[in-house]
């Protein structure tokens, strides 16, 4: 008897032969070398076609998060500074740039379940935020909003402040809150104008409403973005380390400890203040790389954080540190 007739490739085409594929792989469990000999074409072929399916976003590939938060180094960073959680992911072998990807790629895939209906997220800016949010699979929460915690500012990053909340509500189907105002003016006297206006004075209000908050600390580096991005001057960073600056979390500089330093920059800001992030339902920390091991610890020791997303080395350096 003859046995069941098999397509070819020659009798697939277009997007189909990439969805047969993906089908087959994913779902029927054969290998590559099974698919080419069926649709008779080459391995590598096969392979073109999975990345294709990936990247056309046919196919969706999720790790559980239990496998990263039980993580031995995961236990031990909760353990030592009383976190509720944290996420930890592989980086043996990987270049900074892949680390980078693996945490933003994790933290935006346990994010969605960190929350629930009715929360108000604030969300700090930066590179990892942003790439975090372009990471972050469609879904929808009920009840649900962002709030960009810093004001405007003229950056050549790409990553703005409203640019990390409003991506970011897009992808969790969330209403989104921006603060429609400079992050920084020229002066105290004219940020405290600023602040009584009733449009700026109602958005700052609402984000006292703020139960959760997802940020990435920044560092205190001559080439960190809170330089580069306009919002500190090199005498700035030069006042808050000579006051014991190791970090900036929203914009704003902290001491080892985390407590704010308050001075001529602070005041000239529009935005958070740092007291009001303090001991929040959730303080959410993505830190990619060992260059913030020093602001990330700051800010553990200043109440900002329960929940940590990180790789192995950062782990590793905070428990050595403290």
């Amino acid at each position: 008897m003859a046995g069941p007739k098999r397509r070819t490739r020659g009798r697939i085409s277009g997007e189909n032969v990439v969805i047969e594929v993906a089908w087959m792989y994913y779902q029927d469990g054969l290998n590559q070398k099974e698919i080419a000999d069926r649709l008779d074409i080459s391995r590598a072929t096969v392979v073109n076609y999975l990345q294709e399916a990936r990247e056309k976003g046919m196919i969706r590939i999720t790790l559980a998060a239990p496998a990263f938060t039980t993580h031995r180094a995961a236990a031990d960073l909760v353990k030592k500074f009383g976190l509720t959680a944290a996420y930890v992911v592989p980086d043996e072998g990987a270049d900074e740039e892949e680390t980078f990807s693996r945490v933003v790629r994790g933290a935006a895939a346990w994010l969605p379940e960190l929350l629930t209906a009715g929360d108000r997220l604030g969300v700090a800016w930066g590179k990892t935020i942003y790439d975090m949010a372009e990471a972050t699979e469609k879904t929808r929460i009920e009840d649900f909003a962002v709030l960009q915690l810093v004001g405007s500012m003229a950056t050549p990053y790409g990553f703005t402040a409203e640019a990390c909340s409003t991506r970011l509500a897009q992808r969790l189907g969330a209403k989104v809150y921006n603060l429609h105002a400079p992050a920084v003016l020229t002066n105290r006297k004219l940020a405290e104008e600023l602040r009584q206006e009733p449009i700026i004075h109602s958005q700052l209000a609402r984000l006292e409403s703020c139960n959760k908050f997802l940020f990435s600390t920044g560092t205190v580096a001559q080439d960190s973005h809170i330089v580069g991005s306009g919002l500190a001057t090199l005498d700035d960073l030069a006042w808050n380390l000579a006051r014991g600056a190791r970090g900036v979390i929203c914009g704003r500089f902290i001491d080892a400890e985390g407590h704010a330093i308050h001075g001529p920059l602070d005041e000239r800001m529009i935005g958070i203040p740092l007291e009001n992030l303090v001991g929040l339902e959730m303080g959410i920390l993505v830190t990619p790389g060992t260059d913030k091991t020093e602001a990330s610890l700051a800010a553990i020791r200043g109440g900002y954080v329960t929940h940590m997303v990180t790789c192995l080395s950062v782990a590793e350096e905070l428990m050595a540190m403290d």
